[in-house]
This record gives C-alpha cells, sequence and structure tokens, in this order.
C-alpha cells in the first residue's frame, strides 16, 4: 500500500484523528511513518468496521506514508485524517485508557482528578499516558516488544511491582530453602547463579547443591568456594547410578526453610524474587504453593520468550507442567506427600527435573483448595536458554511428554482410574480422555432461530448426520419464522424422532428464547448452540460430554472456526474491550497459541454460548442465562461467571470443533435502538461483576486487554 494520506495544515500543533475502514475478513496492522519528524505511529484496523485513533499534529508532514505491515492479501482499507481540538483529543485517549488499560479502570474521582492534573503540569506523565495509549492502538507482540516492555516496566501508573502487605521494611518471619542439583554445569554460568543468590533482597535463606560425583573439577571448585564463603550454601553428594529424586529427599530433610523452591544451575532469581514472594506470605501465610512468571537467557545476558502465566488452571496443569519455576512449595506438606518420588526422572538434563516437578506438582497440590494456590504475577525467574532458543530438542522432547504422560497417568490412577492418557498435538503435553457414563446421558441441544435456513440446514443436519454421540434431542426454537422455504424445513424435522421444533412468539431474546427451551428440555446436559454452528469433528459431542459429566466442571467451550479457518473462539478473556473478548481470535487455525493453549484442555473463566454444553442441574441452580439484563449480548459471559461463583470450574477443549458464521442470522449493531441496547448490556456487565472483568484468573495482568492476540499490555 503506498497510499499518500493529505494533511491540512500538516505540522501544525494540535491532534488530528485517524479513522480506518477494514473491509476485510481479518485484522490488518498498520504504520503512519512521517520521515520528517522521525514519528511513526501505529494502528491495528479490527476486520468489518472502522478504528480511530488520535496522532499529534506536530508529528506529522507532508511526507508521511501508509504501510501495511501485516502480511499476505489483505485488501484495500480506507483512511481519513481530521483536524479535532487538543480537548477532543485527550478526552478522547483518557476514555480508551479507561476503557482498555486496567490500570486505569474503577479510578475514584479524586485518582482521575490526580491524573489529569499530573498530565497538565507534567511531560513526563503527558509521555507516559501516550506511550500507554499507544499500546492499545497496536498489538505488542512479545518477541518483538519485551525487551522495550521491560525498559518502561518501572513507569507503570497502577502496578508498580505491587507488594503486598507493606514496603520492605516489613519483612515476616519466613524462611527459603533452596534444591540445586549440579552435574555437567558450565562454571561462569553457575557463578551467575550463585550471584543472583547473593544479590537477592531477602536474605533469609539457605542453599542444599546435590552435586554429582561425575561433576568436573572447575564445577566442584566454585562451589567448594560458595560453599566455604556463605554459611547458607551447602554441599551433598549425589553418587553415580543414586536417582536424583534420592539425592533430592535428602536435601529437603536438611533444609531449615518454611518453603521449598528448585532452582537449575545455570537459571537465575531476579534480585527481588524471594522478597516479593516473602510479602506475599506476609498477607497469606496460609498459602501452600506459589509461583511466578519466568522468562529465558541468552548466551549474551538477553532476557526473551517470557511466560506470563494464569492462575491455578488445574486441567492446564494435567496437560503439561506450566507452572514450572520458579515454583515455592511447603516444606512440612512437601515432606507429608513424600517428597521426590523415584522413577519420576527422564534422562539427565533439564527433562530429568522436568519431569520430577511435575508429578511433585500433581501430588502436591491433589486436595488442596484452589485459594492455598497463589500465582505471583511477575517474572521473578529466568531461564537459561539452551542453544539458539528455538526450543528443546527433540530428545529432549520426548522425554518431557514421557514425563508428562507417566506423571498425569499416575495422577489419574488415585484420583480418576477410569481416565486415559495420551500424547497431545504438541512435543511436552498430554490429553485426558475423561470417562463417558453409562449408558451415555440425553443431551439436548437447543437452538433458536428464525428463518435463515441456508445456515439453520447445514447446522441441523451435520449435528444429526455427523455426530457419533448416541443419545440427543435437538430443540428448535422457531422465532416467528416468515421465509418458506425455513417453514417447510422445520416441517421436515419434525418427522425426525430426534428433533422437537418449539414456538417463540415475542420479541427476539436470546435469554429468554434459550431458558424456554431449557424449560422442556429431557436432557440431563443442555447444549447451547447458536444456528450458524457447522461441528466439523464426528466425536465433538462426546468430548464436551465427557467435559461436562466431571462433578468439578460446570460450562464447556468448543473451538469455534471462523468459515475461512481462523479461531473464532478458544475461550472467553475477561475484560477485553472493557467487558470480554476471544482469546486468540482470528490466530491460524493450525496455530499453536500462546504456550500451546490452543492444542491443549485448560481451564478458562467464561465461554461463547454459540457452542455451549453444561449439566442441567447447574443451569438451573444459577438460574440460567439472564432475560432481564442482558437480552442478546454477553449473557454467556454472566452465566459463565455465575457458575464459577458457585463453585464449578469452566472449560475449554480444543478436541470438539466447529464452523461458526458469527452473527449471520442476527446482523450486527447497526441501528440506533441496538446500540443503545448494547450500551446498556455493558452497563450491567460492568456493575454486576466490576473488578472480576479486569482481573481474569485464566489470563495475567502483564498482557493485554486492548486486543485478543495474548500481545503485552
Amino acid at each position: 500500500m503506498g497510499e499518500k494520506p493529505t494533511f491540512v495544515g500538516g505540522g501544525r500543533p494540535g491532534w488530528y484523528q485517524w479513522e480506518c475502514h477494514n473491509p476485510n475478513a481479518v485484522p490488518v496492522e498498520l504504520a503512519l511513518r512521517c520521515p520528517a519528524t522521525g514519528a511513526t505511529f501505529r494502528l491495528l484496523a479490527r476486520p468489518g468496521r472502522s478504528t480511530r485513533r488520535f496522532v499529534p499534529g506536530g508529528a506529522l508532514g507532508d511526507d508521511c506514508r501508509l504501510t501495511v505491515l501485516t502480511s499476505g492479501d489483505r485488501g484495500d482499507t480506507q483512511n481519513a485524517f481530521r483536524r479535532v481540538s487538543r480537548f477532543a483529543a485527550w478526552l478522547g485517549l483518557w476514555s480508551r485508557l479507561r476503557q482498555l488499560d486496567r490500570d486505569f479502570r474503577g479510578l475514584s474521582r479524586r485518582a482521575c482528578l490526580r491524573v489529569w492534573l499530573s498530565w497538565l503540569v507534567s511531560r513526563q506523565a503527558r509521555e507516559l499516558a501516550l506511550r500507554r495509549y499507544e499500546r492499545t492502538c497496536f498489538s505488542w507482540p512479545i518477541e518483538a516488544e519485551y525487551s522495550s516492555w521491560l525498559r518502561h516496566e518501572s513507569e507503570r501508573v497502577a502496578s508498580d511491582l505491587v507488594t503486598i502487605g507493606g514496603g520492605r521494611g516489613q519483612v515476616p518471619a519466613v524462611r527459603f530453602s533452596l534444591l540445586m542439583p549440579v552435574s555437567a554445569a558450565d562454571p561462569a554460568l553457575l557463578r551467575e547463579v550463585l550471584d543472583s543468590l547473593r544479590a537477592q533482597s531477602f536474605a533469609h535463606w539457605d542453599l542444599c547443591i546435590a552435586l554429582h560425583s561425575g561433576a568436573d573439577e572447575d564445577v566442584r571448585q566454585v562451589l567448594a568456594e560458595a560453599s566455604g564463603q556463605d554459611v547458607r550454601v551447602s554441599l551433598l553428594s549425589w553418587a553415580a547410578g543414586e536417582a536424583l529424586s534420592t539425592a533430592l529427599n535428602r536435601g529437603l530433610s536438611r533444609g531449615a526453610g518454611d518453603y521449598v523452591a528448585l532452582l537449575g544451575d545455570e537459571d537465575r532469581l531476579a534480585p527481588d524474587a524471594l522478597m516479593t514472594v516473602a510479602q506475599v506470605l506476609r498477607a497469606a501465610p496460609g498459602l501452600q504453593l506459589l509461583y511466578a512468571d519466568e522468562d529465558k537467557v541468552s548466551g549474551g545476558g538477553e532476557r526473551f520468550d517470557p511466560h506470563f502465566k494464569p492462575d491455578w488452571n488445574p486441567d492446564l496443569a494435567l496437560a503439561y507442567d506450566y507452572v514450572s519455576r520458579l515454583c515455592v512449595y511447603r516444606h512440612d506438606r512437601l515432606l507429608a506427600v513424600g517428597g521426590f518420588r523415584e522413577g519420576s526422572e527422564g534422562a539427565l538434563g533439564d527433562a530429568l527435573e522436568k519431569a520430577g516437578e511435575h508429578d511433585l506438582l500433581l501430588r502436591f497440590t491433589c486436595g488442596l483448595a484452589p485459594e492455598q494456590i497463589h500465582h505471583v504475577p511477575q517474572v521473578l525467574y529466568h531461564r537459561r536458554s539452551a542453544g539458539d532458543g528455538a526450543g528443546v530438542s527433540m530428545k529432549g522432547a520426548g522425554n518431557a511428554r514421557e514425563a508428562c504422560l507417566r506423571a498425569v497417568t499416575d495422577h489419574l490412577a488415585e484420583v480418576e482410574p477410569a481416565a486415559s492418557v495420551e500424547p497431545a498435538d504438541v512435543p511436552h503435553a498430554c490429553r485426558v480422555r475423561w470417562p463417558l457414563p453409562d449408558p451415555p446421558p440425553l443431551v439436548s441441544l437447543v437452538i433458536p432461530t428464525r428463518d435463515g435456513v441456508e445456515i439453520l440446514r447445514p447446522c441441523v443436519d451435520a449435528i444429526l448426520e455427523r455426530t457419533d454421540y448416541p443419545n440427543l434431542e435437538v430443540l428448535v426454537v422457531d422465532n416467528e419464522s416468515r421465509c418458506p422455504e425455513t417453514l417447510a424445513y422445520l416441517d421436515e424435522l419434525k418427522r425426525d424422532a430426534r428433533v422437537r421444533v418449539l414456538e417463540w412468539h415475542r420479541p427476539f431474546n436470546f435469554s429468554a428464547i434459550n431458558n424456554h427451551a431449557v424449560a422442556q428440555a429431557r436432557g440431563d446436559l443442555i447444549g447451547l448452540v447458536n444456528n450458524d454452528i457447522e461441528p466439523i469433528n464426528p466425536d465433538w459431542l462426546d468430548e464436551m460430554v465427557r467435559q461436562a459429566c466431571r462433578p468439578e466442571i460446570g460450562c464447556v467451550g468448543a473451538k469455534l472456526y471462523y468459515p475461512n479457518g481462523r479461531i473464532q473462539h478458544a475461550g472467553v478473556i475477561l475484560g477485553i474491550g472493557g467487558v470480554a473478548g476471544h482469546g486468540h481470535k482470528h490466530f491460524p487455525g493450525e496455530h499453536p497459541g500462546y504456550f500451546s493453549r490452543l492444542k491443549l484442555a485448560h481451564n478458562v473463566s467464561a465461554v461463547t454460548a454459540a457452542c455451549l454444553l453444561v449439566r442441567r442441574s447447574v443451569y438451573d441452580q444459577v438460574g440460567g442465562l439472564d432475560e432481564e439484563n442482558l437480552p442478546v449480548a454477553y449473557n454467556d459471559v454472566d452465566f459463565s461467571l455465575k457458575v464459577r461463583e458457585a463453585g464449578y470450574r469452566n472449560l475449554w477443549t480444543p478436541y470438539a470443533e466447529a464452523y461458526h458464521h458469527e452473527s449471520v442470522s442476527r446482523g450486527g449493531r447497526d441501528t440506533p435502538e441496538k446500540r443503545r441496547r448494547f450500551k446498556g448490556e455493558i452497563t450491567y456487565m460492568r456493575t454486576r461483576w466490576g473488578k472480576a472483568l479486569d482481573n481474569d484468573p485464566a489470563y495475567n495482568p502483564n498482557l493485554t486487554l486492548a486486543h485478543e492476540d495474548f500481545s503485552l499490555r
């Protein structure tokens, strides 16, 4: 795209509003480059709609050019620029930050006034605000922007490494014991590990090093010096042929700490790692397990590939050891569960440590309440990257997968022997197949519709003809169809014993229509299905039933694709766009997702009612969908949150796949009445759920709420 926009008085002080209309079916990323001033402004134009942002006129010149940054055939976009007042620009900037930046949401009037005053009197504050605004206008990919993000981390407005329970002077009475196995380490990197410990701002720790008998002499010398110089460092012998678990358990019995953590022999702790964990424990001394975010360090010392983890996510933990490090265990419970289990190890190397850690994590957390497990959303651990950082070797990947299968198999033998485990479609993970009740329970699939036989027929025919699950009924709820072809098809469906056609002779209300049908459903499980859904794999419903029949699970969602094969739904992320959005939206269908989440079953806060399965008892328990406040939008998010509030875990599975022709049957918000209704639904959701919408435990506060791609905030 070589378009040259025209600016009336380019370079003049003041502001312009840039509006981009994107008629394409996928997002388009653009950059407005101004060579004369060196400024670049970026914009992520959402598909099928207009996107706006403000740019300062003083940074614009007549030589500015627009460049499309995304690859592939994206078609054209229509761009326009108009001059606006400084007040309108800053008001628009403030409104966007209040909607899309978690640090600005929910501020009191007094706090808002303080922010505004700081912008008026402080150039630095204005520059910070503009930088935060810029991040809402464009997706900041982690791989490209992490180093820049780290530089600006200290400038956060309201979450500057927030510590719980006071300042550094208030140190809780807690001690940490660290265990570090050493076999074939680089002496220089080993010194860096020890230096990172000595540099800790929290001094109450001890380190037990399990030193393998085959370690090189220079490694032995480094460790001997360390133990001689610091009484907190001790060595124990790890004999040839001795299982690492045995050596670690001997070290575990030596430690004097209240909490225990593993440390890799070439990794590093952040300077405030132990202090941060200690301050969390000061506020919540009953915690049994804490874990933090982590990243990698290259051979040149550059930090990259951060893993911003969710809060405790039991089903993701079954798929693979996402907790990893820094992971801190309560010492007495660690001893009570038997410590490290012999036989959980793999071949020497990091896969060995990973093997034992996953097994330990599952045993340690079994029986714990979620509130006894705490995630610290800060990068406190820096893992040394092997080679070029492209990933684990094939041998290492195989070891990790074997370790995962073994750990999960042993865990399920204790909690659900009827479940089975198999490798997942990613190297380091596995899939659990949960048991199906015998006989399989009846599933009632509710499909509201009005006319649109061209989308209803593929949906119902696919369910009836290409679904392996043997025990289902389909309830088609007709909302006053008038199309002769649709009416003829509904008459045809009435001849199928598996189908019932119900009537709804009132204005469209998605919540009320579904509640009306559920009241007449016969099944033990309820499926909410849009009339523009087309199942792909024959066992889609079988997978959803297996998950929904687990007593701890509430809503189960499916993996939905746009007709072009890109992702439409892979779980709902709370807070995106002000209320909620779809994670990984518009990602290529074969993409593994953020740390493989598109390939693994895991817990989410909410799922879309376009394809949702839930037990009838749970549906009734929470009162179904909200007919009064949420007749069209966000009723599924509200329902999912009510289910979560009732004590169940919601889950998304990639093993139930379907196409979703999103909003084909209802159209968009193209009238003033629809826009007013939608605004009212947003207001209700913000009022009803408040802070919960800004703190999704299945997401991470370091990731954006402006976009749906797991990019940096």
